[in-house]
């Protein structure tokens, strides 16, 4: 089978391949699932590409495995070959082809997603549910909601695979009070490179544990994996409010995210908006309902180019009366020296507060910009350097916006455990700041490249002045640039590498290591 396949890589002007072929390669590695040819529409359309939009490889196959079994036979029959690599791809939201093979195997984590492989438990006094790394955080919130239960960490976005967020981080407005998503799971089952499936937790295989949490998919395929439950709220008390100086805005939302549990919002977030009517990125993005127009006059005569919005939502019970939410709500924001006259507010469901960007993404694909590139750029920012990235990012090269969202709010290092293979700014507060870039359907190129090669001149900006800063979702090209990366974490990183993927098979897109030739 792997002869056959690695011939296929020089066989360029193959347009097609008999069923018996196919058939024969999942038969030497009797699969519960399937295999996609390299040149069928699901591996080059599917697999050769990402949200990103921005590269595109050929994948030797595209496997849809049943079970950890599956994962298990592709990463051992791979390790092998002379030279395949594996990738694993979720529902594909990576930027810059973190989830790709070039001349490999990639593998469909969604294939994983069971509905008897879901389950709730109470376990020493806590509630957790065992779910499948490749299911979408969307669906494991429905499961959990027939219990009365939810995670407690999410991302802003749901369409996103369990296994793939808890690779990364993992971070929402709810980070600041539990942590990102890896610290909020007690155990994974994972593949490892060397195609060993184990568990692992905290006191079982703790090396494995916590290395792959946040590890960028270098070490092992996640399967499973156990989330901490808590119970889930009815309703939510959306709010947004505005402010004119960046120092306001940052004086509040630090305070709020500082502040004890049940002294605090549940939620807090923030985003920097031009001062303008663009329907994009200006003023119309921030009110919550048609019926609560941005009433531009309240806005200080020296306001400039750019203005800030904090986002905060407080959960509720359906049976609590409102009076009791109006007097939480205005309690906690007596405190906040927002705009008067310039805060929105709605009550809405608790999965519809959860589920907010999917209507975003719905207008996006009836749009039409959906699947048009994106050139995202995620970053987390030292509470020291942050006010001098507003001047000069915000208030400059990214005056006139993005043509999204670009977020940005404090979180607490506190809240992440240092053991994982994220790596953080220094000092107790840091920002995430997420330029989330749309473009135009069918765009030029010249604009694509010019997006990108902005980004570049940020992340050169904060580089050349020493600020610190981590890229979230990281891309680099040199090992030199992935040194500095992960600074004294690096020589944790590369041994972990040694131990659990030690031919290099594992996420070859991320450009950090090398496939090792097996002789």
């Amino acid at each position: 089978m792997i002869a056959y396949l690695e011939r296929f890589v020089h066989e360029n002007d193959a347009e097609s391949r008999p069923d018996d072929d196919v058939s024969s390669i999942c038969n030497a590695l009797d699969l519960q699932g399937s295999i996609d040819y390299g040149s069928s529409a699901a591996a080059a359309d599917v697999a050769g590409r990402d949200f990103g939009g921005i590269y595109s490889v050929k994948p030797l196959a595209f496997v849809r495995a049943s079970s950890a079994d599956d994962v298990a036979k592709v990463l051992k029959a791979a390790a092998r070959s002379p030279n395949l690599t594996v990738a694993a791809r979720g529902n594909g939201h990576s930027i810059n082809g973190q989830a790709m093979a070039d001349r490999g195997l990639v593998l469909d984590m969604r294939s994983l997603d069971h509905e008897d492989r879901f389950q709730v438990a109470r376990i020493n006094g806590s509630d957790y549910a065992d779910v499948s790394g490749g299911a979408l955080w969307e669906d494991v919130l429905k499961r959990c909601l027939d219990f009365g239960l939810s995670p407690r960490s999410w991302t802003d976005y749901l369409s996103l695979t369990v296994g793939g967020t808890l690779s990364n981080a993992g971070v929402s407005g709810q980070a600041f009070r539990y942590g990102p998503q890896t610290s909020n799971v007690t155990e994974l089952e994972v593949v490892t490179g060397k195609g060993e499936t184990l568990v692992c937790s905290e006191a079982e295989n703790p090396d494995l544990f916590y290395s792959v949490l946040g590890g960028l998919g270098q070490f092992g395929i996640i399967t499973r994996a156990r989330i901490l439950l808590q119970p889930a709220p009815d309703m939510v008390r959306w709010i947004r409010v505005v402010y004119a100086e960046f120092e306001d805005f940052t004086r509040d939302a630090e305070y709020l995210v500082t502040r004890p549990e049940g002294e605090s919002f549940d939620y807090v977030e923030g985003f920097v908006f031009s001062n303008n009517d663009n329907p994009l990125t200006g003023r119309p993005t921030v009110p919550l309902s048609p019926d609560q127009p941005f009433d531009r006059r309240r806005l200080p005569s020296k306001s400039g180019s750019v203005l800030y919005c904090l986002e905060l939502a407080l959960h509720y019970r359906s049976t609590d009366r409102p009076s009791t939410v109006d007097t939480a709500v205005n309690k906690l924001m007596g405190r906040l020296g927002f705009v008067e006259g310039l805060r929105f507010q709605v009550d809405v469901s608790y999965m519809e507060f959860l589920l907010r960007v999917k209507r975003a993404e719905e207008e996006a694909k009836a749009n039409g910009i959906w699947d048009s590139p994106h050139p995202w750029l995620n970053m987390f920012v030292s509470k020291s350097n942050v006010y001098q990235f507003d001047q000069v990012v915000f208030k400059n090269i990214l005056k006139d916006g993005v043509g999204g969202p670009m977020l940005i709010y404090p979180l607490l290092r506190s809240k992440w455990d240092s053991r994982t293979s994220v790596v953080l700014p220094e000092g107790e507060i840091f920002y995430l700041v997420a330029l989330l870039r749309f473009t135009p359907p069918q765009p030029k190129g010249s604009l694509v490249e010019k997006m990108v090669a902005q980004n570049r001149e940020i992340v050169q900006y904060c580089s050349s002045n020493g600020f610190d800063f981590k890229l979230y979702l990281p891309h680099y090209r040199s090992e030199e640039e992935w040194k500095r990366h992960f600074g004294n974490q690096w020589t944790r990183f590369v041994q972990s590498k040694a131990n659990f993927d030690p031919m290099a098979i594992l996420a070859p897109g991320q450009k950090i290591f090398s496939r090792i030739p097996q002789s």
